[in-house]
């Protein structure tokens, strides 16, 4: 699946979705254990490693993908439909419209993969293109072509004929590895200062726009 279809089950799968955002009524154990795995098997790990540099890069890409479903959110609220939605059936928790519980905790350990994959020298060129730009295309052509067969299965909805693989290929995954590969190698200091920023960002809008029932 490409693209979202506009049809009437598609619709009404989003409808589904938008009513479960924060509720409890499909919570179960793995909410717990899925949690514990990516603490203790993941970031104590790294952190126990100093990987100071690879923590930054998966807050940054963590963030950043939190400011996109605040975004989807809000479109959500006043448009009528998300971006994209996922459906309750698939997930113990929907945190927000377009985003479950465990999709979070993936996206939370993402730019750990995403620098793992990159050469030591930054300056290193793959046909032309500096390394760091070079896989994070690569990186956002993977995930959104996996996200063809997301689209594809009753767990992720598109509703909009316009938006699809190209689309979030395009302004959603490059975006999300850029800012993990091109903060991994600045200093510790703008390191810093964009992940405050970013994520001081991100609690503001969250405790305003919650409140104010739009996302």
């Amino acid at each position: 699946m490409l693209f979202g279809d506009g049809s009437a089950a598609a619709m009404a799968a989003a409808e589904a979705a938008k009513a479960a955002v924060r509720s409890t009524a499909n919570f179960n154990w793995t909410f717990i254990t899925l949690l514990a795995l990516v603490i203790v098997g993941i970031w104590i790990p790294q952190w126990k490693k100093k990987n100071y540099d690879g923590m930054a890069a998966a807050l940054a890409l963590y963030g950043v993908h939190w400011i996109y479903e605040i975004a989807n959110a809000v479109i959500c609220h006043f448009t009528g439909y998300a971006l994209w939605h996922v459906s309750p059936e698939s997930t113990s928790f929907i945190l927000l419209v377009g985003v479950s519980w465990e999709l979070s905790l993936m996206f939370s350990v993402a730019g750990f993969m995403s620098v793992g994959l990159l050469p030591e020298d930054k300056n290193k060129k793959i046909l032309g293109i500096n390394n760091r730009v070079a896989f994070a295309i690569g990186n956002a052509l993977f995930f959104s072509v996996f996200e063809i067969f997301l689209a594809s299965t009753p767990a992720f909805i598109w509703v909009y004929k316009w938006w699809g693989a190209l689309p979030v290929f395009i302004t959603t995954y490059i975006p999300f590895f850029l800012a993990a590969n091109l903060i991994y190698d600045k200093p510790r200091k703008t390191q810093k200062k964009f992940l405050i920023g970013l994520w001081s960002t991100v609690a503001v809008l969250l405790a305003v726009l919650i409140p104010c029932g739009i996302i």
